[in-house]
């Protein structure tokens, strides 16, 4: 749903946006010329279609919000840190704030710890299962989709705030390399001479650490930031650096490339 239409100022910029499809759209068919009667009974719904939206039922005024386009929200994703932002001015590369994810969450950051015990009891249980060839599901408390809400509330409210235009997030198919490699930097670190042993500690920390549904934490972001009128946009998320280095980087990188656009 957009929830631009909520709004008086939403409605009709939805609607501008929708006229100039639908005249495009009527523009191209006569363009044709000799019109069948399939073709003109398309143009009088199109011409109907207009007069609707021309017509719409009235809503409350609300101003729309306009961040200032040099200021970005970036949101790096981590395995031991699920979500870290940076708020950045793009006109000189400088930070303005950082917020880890203890910050993001506050009093409820408790919340983070609890969750993961609940996933690795579940995971427990789901080997246990296996090994008994038992039918019995396991399905997640509705816990982590709570504190994913809660994380997009802080971020949406975060660029408020500091009247950012963009909050840029990572591409979700670059998550998996970005983990992988945050596991592969741990191993190297705990086994610095031994591949094989860097193998066996990776996968044992793979098991045993937070394994967070990024994708939902982005459903999240979208949902609040479009009821807020904040524009989404996506880069690829550094490699290399902490948690707040690769915020940084993800901001200014849309903010560079929204220049060369130009």
């Amino acid at each position: 749903m957009d929830t631009r239409l909520w709004t008086a100022e939403g409605t009709e910029q939805v609607k501008q946006e929708r006229a100039e499809e639908i005249a495009k759209i009527i523009t191209r068919t006569e363009a044709k010329g000799n019109l069948n009667p399939k073709q003109e009974r398309f143009i009088k719904q199109k011409n109907s279609t207009l007069s609707r939206i021309n017509n719409s039922f009235l809503r409350p005024s609300q101003p729309l919000y306009k961040g200032k386009s040099h200021i970005l929200v970036g949101v790096s994703f981590g395995l031991k840190k699920p979500a870290t932002v940076a708020v950045v001015d793009g006109i000189t590369d400088k930070v303005i704030t950082y917020q880890s994810i203890k910050q993001l969450l506050g009093d409820k950051y408790q919340l983070l710890n609890r969750q993961q015990r609940e996933k690795q009891t579940l995971s427990h249980k789901r080997q246990i299962a296996q090994i008994f060839a038992s039918p019995k599901p396991f399905e997640e408390s509705e816990l982590g989709q709570y504190i994913d809400r809660l994380l997009a509330k802080k971020i949406v409210a975060l660029a408020q705030t500091y009247s950012a235009d963009s909050i840029v997030l990572p591409k979700l198919g670059d998550i998996r390399e970005q983990v992988n490699s945050e596991i592969q930097a741990i191993a190297e670190q705990k086994c610095p001479d031994c591949l094989e042993a860097q193998k066996n500690y990776a996968k044992q920390y793979r098991h045993s650490v937070h394994q967070w549904s990024y994708g939902r934490l982005i459903e999240c972001i979208q949902t609040q930031a479009t009821k807020a009128g904040i524009f989404l946009e996506q880069g690829k998320q550094p490699i290399r650096g902490s948690p707040q280095q690769k915020a940084k980087e993800l901001a200014i990188a849309a903010y560079n490339s929204r220049q060369m656009v130009d």
